[in-house]
Protein backbone atom coordinates (compact mmCIF):
# COMPACT_ATOMS: atom_id res chain seq x y z
CA UNK A 1 0.00 0.00 0.00
CA UNK A 2 1.25 3.46 -0.57
CA UNK A 3 0.59 6.98 -2.25
CA UNK A 4 -0.44 7.44 -5.72
CA UNK A 5 -1.31 10.19 -8.01
CA UNK A 6 -3.50 10.33 -10.56
CA UNK A 7 -3.26 13.16 -13.41
CA UNK A 8 -6.12 13.04 -16.19
CA UNK A 9 -7.86 16.08 -17.51
CA UNK A 10 -11.22 14.14 -17.75
CA UNK A 11 -12.70 14.10 -14.36
CA UNK A 12 -14.87 10.99 -15.38
CA UNK A 13 -11.80 8.53 -16.00
CA UNK A 14 -10.11 10.70 -13.01
CA UNK A 15 -12.32 9.59 -10.66
CA UNK A 16 -12.68 5.90 -11.95
CA UNK A 17 -9.11 5.30 -11.43
CA UNK A 18 -8.71 7.41 -7.89
CA UNK A 19 -11.54 4.93 -6.93
CA UNK A 20 -10.00 1.39 -8.17
CA UNK A 21 -6.94 2.54 -6.48
CA UNK A 22 -8.73 3.30 -2.88
CA UNK A 23 -10.70 0.43 -2.92
CA UNK A 24 -7.11 -1.79 -3.35
CA UNK A 25 -6.44 0.20 -0.04
CA UNK A 26 -3.95 3.29 -1.85
CA UNK A 27 -4.09 6.83 -0.53
CA UNK A 28 -4.91 8.68 -3.82
CA UNK A 29 -4.65 12.15 -4.90
CA UNK A 30 -6.09 14.21 -8.01
CA UNK A 31 -4.20 16.32 -10.43
CA UNK A 32 -6.96 18.14 -12.82
CA UNK A 33 -4.54 18.98 -15.34
CA UNK A 34 -0.66 18.37 -16.25
CA UNK A 35 0.22 21.58 -14.94
CA UNK A 36 -1.36 20.96 -11.80
CA UNK A 37 0.41 16.96 -12.31
CA UNK A 38 3.67 18.26 -12.49
CA UNK A 39 3.45 20.75 -9.71
CA UNK A 40 2.43 17.56 -7.27
CA UNK A 41 4.65 14.89 -8.88
CA UNK A 42 7.52 17.51 -8.45
CA UNK A 43 6.83 17.40 -4.49
CA UNK A 44 8.34 13.64 -3.56
CA UNK A 45 4.69 13.37 -1.79
CA UNK A 46 3.87 9.79 -4.45
CA UNK A 47 5.33 6.77 -4.82
CA UNK A 48 3.90 6.33 -8.04
CA UNK A 49 2.44 8.90 -10.57
CA UNK A 50 -0.20 7.46 -13.12
CA UNK A 51 -0.56 9.78 -15.68
CA UNK A 52 -2.84 10.84 -18.85
CA UNK A 53 -0.12 11.39 -22.45
CA UNK A 54 -2.67 13.06 -24.10
CA UNK A 55 -3.77 17.09 -22.34
CA UNK A 56 -4.03 20.17 -22.70
CA UNK A 57 -1.26 22.43 -22.34
CA UNK A 58 1.44 20.36 -20.18
CA UNK A 59 0.87 16.38 -21.16
CA UNK A 60 1.96 13.21 -19.78
CA UNK A 61 5.23 13.69 -20.84
CA UNK A 62 6.13 16.60 -19.25
CA UNK A 63 4.55 15.48 -16.31
CA UNK A 64 7.01 12.14 -16.18
CA UNK A 65 9.49 14.82 -16.89
CA UNK A 66 9.20 17.19 -13.93
CA UNK A 67 8.30 14.42 -11.86
CA UNK A 68 11.74 12.32 -12.21
CA UNK A 69 13.60 15.43 -12.83
CA UNK A 70 12.51 16.17 -9.13
CA UNK A 71 12.35 12.71 -7.24
CA UNK A 72 14.13 10.03 -9.44
CA UNK A 73 12.90 7.71 -6.75
CA UNK A 74 8.83 7.92 -7.63
CA UNK A 75 7.73 5.79 -10.59
CA UNK A 76 5.42 6.89 -13.20
CA UNK A 77 2.53 4.62 -15.53
CA UNK A 78 1.32 6.22 -18.91
CA UNK A 79 -1.99 5.96 -20.10
CA UNK A 80 -2.44 5.58 -23.63
CA UNK A 81 -5.35 5.30 -25.94
CA UNK A 82 -5.48 3.09 -29.31
CA UNK A 83 -2.85 3.68 -31.83
CA UNK A 84 -0.75 5.99 -29.69
CA UNK A 85 1.95 3.13 -28.71
CA UNK A 86 4.97 5.58 -30.44
CA UNK A 87 4.15 8.00 -27.40
CA UNK A 88 4.45 5.45 -24.97
CA UNK A 89 7.71 4.22 -26.60
CA UNK A 90 8.82 7.84 -26.17
CA UNK A 91 7.67 7.76 -22.28
CA UNK A 92 9.46 4.97 -21.60
CA UNK A 93 12.60 6.35 -22.84
CA UNK A 94 12.19 9.48 -21.23
CA UNK A 95 12.15 7.24 -17.56
CA UNK A 96 9.00 5.88 -17.36
CA UNK A 97 8.36 2.47 -15.60
CA UNK A 98 5.50 1.16 -17.70
CA UNK A 99 2.40 2.19 -19.84
CA UNK A 100 -1.01 0.58 -19.93
CA UNK A 101 -3.31 0.90 -23.18
CA UNK A 102 -7.18 2.17 -23.01
CA UNK A 103 -9.20 0.42 -21.94
CA UNK A 104 -7.96 -1.51 -19.16
CA UNK A 105 -9.30 -3.49 -16.82
CA UNK A 106 -9.07 -3.00 -13.09
CA UNK A 107 -6.93 -6.19 -12.64
CA UNK A 108 -4.73 -5.09 -15.22
CA UNK A 109 -4.45 -1.40 -13.78
CA UNK A 110 -3.45 -3.17 -9.87
CA UNK A 111 -0.74 -5.66 -11.51
CA UNK A 112 0.98 -2.61 -12.97
CA UNK A 113 0.84 -0.63 -10.22
CA UNK A 114 2.26 -3.12 -7.48
CA UNK A 115 4.90 -3.89 -9.88
CA UNK A 116 5.92 -0.05 -9.94
CA UNK A 117 5.54 -0.30 -5.74
CA UNK A 118 7.65 -2.89 -5.94
CA UNK A 119 10.51 -1.55 -8.26
CA UNK A 120 10.12 1.72 -6.02
CA UNK A 121 10.93 -0.32 -3.19
CA UNK A 122 13.96 -2.24 -4.58
CA UNK A 123 15.28 0.98 -6.69
CA UNK A 124 15.15 2.79 -3.42
CA UNK A 125 17.31 0.22 -2.01
CA UNK A 126 20.11 0.85 -4.20
CA UNK A 127 19.59 4.63 -4.59
CA UNK A 128 19.97 5.20 -0.58
CA UNK A 129 23.65 4.57 -0.42
CA UNK A 130 24.74 5.75 -3.96
CA UNK A 131 27.11 8.83 -3.34
CA UNK A 132 24.60 10.75 -5.70
CA UNK A 133 21.60 10.15 -4.00
CA UNK A 134 23.10 11.65 -0.76
CA UNK A 135 24.62 14.46 -2.42
CA UNK A 136 21.48 15.53 -4.28
CA UNK A 137 19.34 15.22 -1.37
CA UNK A 138 21.82 16.45 1.34
CA UNK A 139 22.43 13.17 3.42
CA UNK A 140 26.23 12.53 2.89
CA UNK A 141 26.60 12.96 6.90
CA UNK A 142 23.54 10.67 7.97
CA UNK A 143 25.98 7.37 7.57
CA UNK A 144 25.13 3.93 8.13
CA UNK A 145 23.68 0.91 6.17
CA UNK A 146 21.23 -0.71 9.02
CA UNK A 147 17.48 -1.37 8.45
CA UNK A 148 16.88 2.01 11.01
CA UNK A 149 19.21 3.91 9.02
CA UNK A 150 17.89 3.06 5.25
CA UNK A 151 14.33 3.71 7.42
CA UNK A 152 15.07 7.29 8.27
CA UNK A 153 16.73 8.57 4.79
CA UNK A 154 13.71 7.23 3.05
CA UNK A 155 11.16 8.78 5.72
CA UNK A 156 13.78 12.24 5.01
CA UNK A 157 12.71 12.35 0.88
CA UNK A 158 9.58 11.56 1.53
CA UNK A 159 8.43 13.65 4.59
CA UNK A 160 10.90 16.89 3.92
CA UNK A 161 8.79 18.20 0.90
CA UNK A 162 5.55 18.29 3.05
CA UNK A 163 6.19 21.26 5.34
CA UNK A 164 4.54 18.65 8.24
CA UNK A 165 5.74 19.20 11.65
CA UNK A 166 8.61 16.54 12.74
CA UNK A 167 9.17 15.74 16.36
CA UNK A 168 12.70 13.70 16.23
CA UNK A 169 13.38 11.33 19.19
CA UNK A 170 16.65 9.71 20.58
CA UNK A 171 19.05 9.50 22.80
CA UNK A 172 21.74 12.28 22.95
CA UNK A 173 24.68 11.67 19.97
CA UNK A 174 22.89 9.80 17.96
CA UNK A 175 22.42 12.71 14.80
CA UNK A 176 18.48 14.27 15.61
CA UNK A 177 20.09 17.79 14.72
CA UNK A 178 22.19 16.14 11.22
CA UNK A 179 18.40 15.15 10.34
CA UNK A 180 16.69 18.31 10.97
CA UNK A 181 18.86 19.43 9.01
CA UNK A 182 18.45 17.24 6.17
CA UNK A 183 14.68 17.42 6.48
CA UNK A 184 15.11 21.37 5.93
CA UNK A 185 17.91 20.71 2.76
CA UNK A 186 14.78 18.99 1.17
CA UNK A 187 12.30 21.06 1.93
CA UNK A 188 10.74 23.90 0.04
CA UNK A 189 11.89 26.33 2.77
CA UNK A 190 15.60 24.91 1.88
CA UNK A 191 16.72 28.73 0.72
CA UNK A 192 15.70 30.35 3.73
CA UNK A 193 16.69 30.04 7.33
CA UNK A 194 17.33 27.19 9.69
CA UNK A 195 16.84 28.48 12.90
CA UNK A 196 18.21 26.56 16.13
CA UNK A 197 17.79 26.93 19.97
CA UNK A 198 19.02 24.50 22.50
CA UNK A 199 15.82 25.00 24.84
CA UNK A 200 18.39 23.36 27.57
CA UNK A 201 20.74 25.84 27.69
CA UNK A 202 18.49 28.91 28.47
CA UNK A 203 16.06 30.01 30.90
CA UNK A 204 12.11 30.36 30.29
CA UNK A 205 12.88 34.16 30.83
CA UNK A 206 16.05 34.70 28.11
CA UNK A 207 14.50 31.88 25.99
CA UNK A 208 10.40 33.68 25.69
CA UNK A 209 12.69 36.56 24.89
CA UNK A 210 15.21 34.78 22.46
CA UNK A 211 12.08 33.93 20.62
CA UNK A 212 9.89 36.23 20.57
CA UNK A 213 11.59 39.52 20.87
CA UNK A 214 11.12 42.15 23.33
CA UNK A 215 9.94 45.62 22.80
CA UNK A 216 12.22 48.25 24.13
CA UNK A 217 12.23 48.86 27.77
CA UNK A 218 9.89 45.35 28.38
CA UNK A 219 12.51 44.66 31.21
CA UNK A 220 15.60 46.03 32.71
CA UNK A 221 18.37 45.75 29.79
CA UNK A 222 15.97 46.11 27.31
CA UNK A 223 17.18 49.61 25.86
CA UNK A 224 16.26 48.96 22.80
CA UNK A 225 13.73 46.44 20.39
CA UNK A 226 14.81 43.49 19.19
CA UNK A 227 13.97 40.75 16.79
CA UNK A 228 13.01 37.33 18.19
CA UNK A 229 14.40 34.29 16.42
CA UNK A 230 10.55 33.59 15.25
CA UNK A 231 10.69 36.18 13.22
CA UNK A 232 14.62 35.92 11.79
CA UNK A 233 13.07 32.15 11.23
CA UNK A 234 10.31 33.42 9.20
CA UNK A 235 9.68 31.49 5.83
CA UNK A 236 12.33 28.50 6.70
CA UNK A 237 12.31 26.05 9.58
CA UNK A 238 12.80 26.34 13.18
CA UNK A 239 14.71 23.70 15.53
CA UNK A 240 13.83 23.39 18.82
CA UNK A 241 16.19 20.85 20.11
CA UNK A 242 15.65 19.25 23.74
CA UNK A 243 12.31 20.84 23.68
CA UNK A 244 11.30 18.89 26.90
CA UNK A 245 13.77 21.22 28.75
CA UNK A 246 11.05 23.94 28.66
CA UNK A 247 8.23 24.53 31.28
CA UNK A 248 4.46 23.93 30.92
CA UNK A 249 3.72 27.44 30.75
CA UNK A 250 6.58 28.27 28.12
CA UNK A 251 4.93 25.11 26.16
CA UNK A 252 1.99 27.15 26.18
CA UNK A 253 2.96 30.06 24.18
CA UNK A 254 5.08 27.91 22.10
CA UNK A 255 1.76 26.09 20.97
CA UNK A 256 0.07 29.11 20.64
CA UNK A 257 2.47 30.59 18.32
CA UNK A 258 3.07 27.55 16.55
CA UNK A 259 -0.97 26.61 16.04
CA UNK A 260 -2.33 30.64 15.38
CA UNK A 261 1.19 31.64 13.10
CA UNK A 262 1.65 34.46 15.07
CA UNK A 263 4.23 35.50 18.09
CA UNK A 264 3.94 38.89 20.53
CA UNK A 265 7.38 40.21 21.66
CA UNK A 266 8.06 40.59 25.05
CA UNK A 267 6.11 43.95 26.04
CA UNK A 268 4.04 44.40 23.02
CA UNK A 269 0.26 43.59 22.68
CA UNK A 270 0.55 43.40 18.78
CA UNK A 271 1.08 40.12 17.12
CA UNK A 272 3.26 39.78 14.05
CA UNK A 273 2.54 36.81 11.47
CA UNK A 274 5.56 34.02 11.06
CA UNK A 275 5.45 31.64 8.55
CA UNK A 276 7.92 28.40 9.85
CA UNK A 277 8.21 24.86 9.77
CA UNK A 278 8.83 23.23 13.18
CA UNK A 279 11.32 20.51 13.62
CA UNK A 280 11.33 19.01 17.50
CA UNK A 281 14.03 17.33 19.33
CA UNK A 282 14.64 15.53 22.34
CA UNK A 283 16.15 12.78 24.41
CA UNK A 284 13.15 12.33 26.80
CA UNK A 285 10.17 9.42 25.90
CA UNK A 286 7.24 12.62 25.48
CA UNK A 287 4.63 10.26 25.76
CA UNK A 288 5.96 9.56 29.85
CA UNK A 289 6.39 13.15 30.18
CA UNK A 290 3.07 13.80 29.54
CA UNK A 291 1.86 10.90 32.12
CA UNK A 292 4.02 12.59 34.79
CA UNK A 293 2.54 16.28 33.50
CA UNK A 294 5.88 17.76 32.59
CA UNK A 295 5.20 18.22 29.68
CA UNK A 296 1.72 19.19 27.81
CA UNK A 297 -0.18 16.56 26.03
CA UNK A 298 -1.57 19.33 23.72
CA UNK A 299 2.04 20.33 22.18
CA UNK A 300 2.90 16.60 22.12
CA UNK A 301 0.05 16.33 19.65
CA UNK A 302 0.57 19.15 17.66
CA UNK A 303 4.42 18.40 17.01
CA UNK A 304 3.80 14.62 17.07
CA UNK A 305 2.69 14.63 13.71
CA UNK A 306 5.91 13.30 11.23
CA UNK A 307 7.88 11.16 13.92
CA UNK A 308 11.35 10.25 13.71
CA UNK A 309 13.03 8.00 15.87
CA UNK A 310 17.08 7.37 15.85
CA UNK A 311 18.27 4.02 17.81
CA UNK A 312 21.60 4.43 19.67
CA UNK A 313 24.62 3.18 18.15
CA UNK A 314 24.28 -0.26 20.02
CA UNK A 315 21.30 -1.21 18.68
CA UNK A 316 22.79 -0.88 15.04
CA UNK A 317 26.13 -1.69 15.50
CA UNK A 318 26.86 -2.95 11.61
CA UNK A 319 26.94 0.86 11.43
CA UNK A 320 30.05 1.51 13.29
CA UNK A 321 32.61 0.58 10.86
CA UNK A 322 31.25 3.22 8.16
CA UNK A 323 31.02 5.79 10.74
CA UNK A 324 34.82 4.67 11.87
CA UNK A 325 35.95 5.26 8.46
CA UNK A 326 34.42 8.60 8.17
CA UNK A 327 35.22 9.83 10.97
CA UNK A 328 38.96 8.44 10.64
CA UNK A 329 38.98 10.26 7.00
CA UNK A 330 37.66 13.14 8.47
CA UNK A 331 40.58 13.81 11.40
CA UNK A 332 43.05 12.29 8.88
CA UNK A 333 42.70 15.31 6.79
CA UNK A 334 41.73 18.04 8.74
CA UNK A 335 44.92 16.60 11.18
CA UNK A 336 47.34 15.97 7.97
CA UNK A 337 47.63 12.51 9.49
CA UNK A 338 47.39 9.47 7.75
CA UNK A 339 46.45 6.95 10.82
CA UNK A 340 45.11 3.68 10.61
CA UNK A 341 43.44 1.28 12.51
CA UNK A 342 45.35 -1.94 13.83
CA UNK A 343 43.93 -5.24 13.56
CA UNK A 344 41.30 -5.84 16.10
CA UNK A 345 40.53 -2.19 16.53
CA UNK A 346 37.31 -2.51 14.49
CA UNK A 347 36.34 -5.41 16.31
CA UNK A 348 36.80 -3.98 19.53
CA UNK A 349 34.54 -0.26 18.58
CA UNK A 350 31.96 -3.28 17.31
CA UNK A 351 31.81 -4.71 20.97
CA UNK A 352 31.54 -1.09 22.73
CA UNK A 353 28.10 -0.40 23.63
CA UNK A 354 28.63 3.31 22.75
CA UNK A 355 26.28 5.42 25.92
CA UNK A 356 27.19 8.56 24.11
CA UNK A 357 26.27 6.97 20.61
CA UNK A 358 28.12 9.05 17.48
CA UNK A 359 28.85 11.57 19.02
CA UNK A 360 31.23 9.37 21.48
CA UNK A 361 32.66 7.25 18.80
CA UNK A 362 33.98 10.64 16.73
CA UNK A 363 35.48 11.58 19.68
CA UNK A 364 37.29 8.19 20.04
CA UNK A 365 38.29 8.57 16.80
CA UNK A 366 39.36 12.33 17.09
CA UNK A 367 41.73 11.64 19.94
CA UNK A 368 43.20 7.89 18.57
CA UNK A 369 44.09 10.24 15.36
CA UNK A 370 46.18 12.98 17.58
CA UNK A 371 47.50 10.44 20.03
CA UNK A 372 48.50 7.28 17.89
CA UNK A 373 52.43 6.67 17.52
CA UNK A 374 53.93 5.91 14.25
CA UNK A 375 50.07 6.36 12.38
CA UNK A 376 48.66 3.25 13.97
CA UNK A 377 45.57 3.48 15.80
CA UNK A 378 45.79 0.83 18.67
CA UNK A 379 43.52 -1.01 21.08
CA UNK A 380 44.69 0.84 23.91
CA UNK A 381 44.65 4.62 21.51
CA UNK A 382 40.43 3.69 20.40
CA UNK A 383 39.52 2.06 23.81
CA UNK A 384 41.45 2.48 26.93
CA UNK A 385 41.14 -0.13 29.57
CA UNK A 386 39.34 1.48 32.53
CA UNK A 387 38.85 -0.03 35.86
CA UNK A 388 35.77 -1.43 36.70
CA UNK A 389 34.66 -0.45 39.99
CA UNK A 390 32.57 -3.23 42.17
CA UNK A 391 29.89 -1.43 44.94
CA UNK A 392 26.86 0.66 44.84
CA UNK A 393 26.80 1.78 40.80
CA UNK A 394 27.65 -1.79 39.71
CA UNK A 395 24.31 -3.04 37.34
CA UNK A 396 23.73 0.72 37.17
CA UNK A 397 23.52 2.40 34.09
CA UNK A 398 25.02 6.00 33.26
CA UNK A 399 21.42 7.38 33.32
CA UNK A 400 21.34 6.05 37.01
CA UNK A 401 24.57 6.80 38.12
CA UNK A 402 24.68 10.77 36.60
CA UNK A 403 20.59 11.08 38.41
CA UNK A 404 21.95 9.75 41.26
CA UNK A 405 24.83 12.26 41.70
CA UNK A 406 22.83 15.08 40.66
CA UNK A 407 20.57 14.09 43.31
CA UNK A 408 22.61 14.41 46.46
CA UNK A 409 23.79 17.43 45.05
CA UNK A 410 20.37 19.08 44.73
CA UNK A 411 19.24 18.07 47.80
CA UNK A 412 22.27 18.93 49.59
CA UNK A 413 22.28 22.59 48.22
CA UNK A 414 18.51 22.53 49.29
CA UNK A 415 18.88 21.88 52.70
CA UNK A 416 22.02 24.29 53.40
CA UNK A 417 19.49 27.00 51.84
CA UNK A 418 17.27 25.93 54.25
CA UNK A 419 14.70 24.96 50.98
CA UNK A 420 14.89 28.34 49.57
CA UNK A 421 15.42 27.24 45.23
CA UNK A 422 16.59 30.86 44.21
CA UNK A 423 19.63 30.92 46.84
CA UNK A 424 20.40 26.69 46.08
CA UNK A 425 20.39 27.52 42.51
CA UNK A 426 22.95 30.42 42.70
CA UNK A 427 24.87 28.19 44.56
CA UNK A 428 24.64 25.52 42.03
CA UNK A 429 25.13 28.01 39.63
CA UNK A 430 21.65 27.36 37.52
CA UNK A 431 18.81 29.24 37.02
CA UNK A 432 15.98 28.69 39.02
CA UNK A 433 14.05 27.41 36.62
CA UNK A 434 16.90 24.37 35.46
CA UNK A 435 16.77 23.84 39.22
CA UNK A 436 12.63 23.28 39.28
CA UNK A 437 12.88 21.19 36.31
CA UNK A 438 15.60 18.54 37.65
CA UNK A 439 13.71 18.48 40.82
CA UNK A 440 10.73 17.80 39.00
CA UNK A 441 12.59 15.01 37.24
CA UNK A 442 14.60 13.41 39.96
CA UNK A 443 11.03 13.58 42.23
CA UNK A 444 12.95 16.23 44.72
CA UNK A 445 10.16 18.05 46.68
CA UNK A 446 11.50 20.71 48.90
CA UNK A 447 9.24 23.57 50.81
CA UNK A 448 10.44 26.86 49.28
CA UNK A 449 10.76 29.25 52.49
Amino acid sequence: MGKLLVVDDQRNMRTTLAMMLRGSGHEVDEAADGAQGRELGATGAYDVVITDLRMGEFDGIDVLRATKEAQPMTEVIVMTAYGTIESAVEAMRVGAFDYIQKPFSEQELIVKVSKAFESRRLHGQVQLFAQEFKERYHLEKIIGRSQSIRDVLTRVVKIAPTDAIVLITGESGTGKELVARAVHANSKRAQRPFVTVNCAAISETLLESELFGHARGAFTGAVSARKGLFEEADGGTFFFDEIAETTPSFQAKLLRAIQEGEVRRVGENKPITIDIRVVAATNVDLSLAVEERRFRQDLYYRLNVARFHLPPLRERREDIPLLAEFFLDKYNRKMNARARPAEGVMDKLIAYDFPGNVRELENLIEQSVALCTGGVITVGDVLPEVPRKAGPTAGKTLADIVDESERQALEAALRASDGSRERAAEALDISPTTLWRKMTRLGITFENR
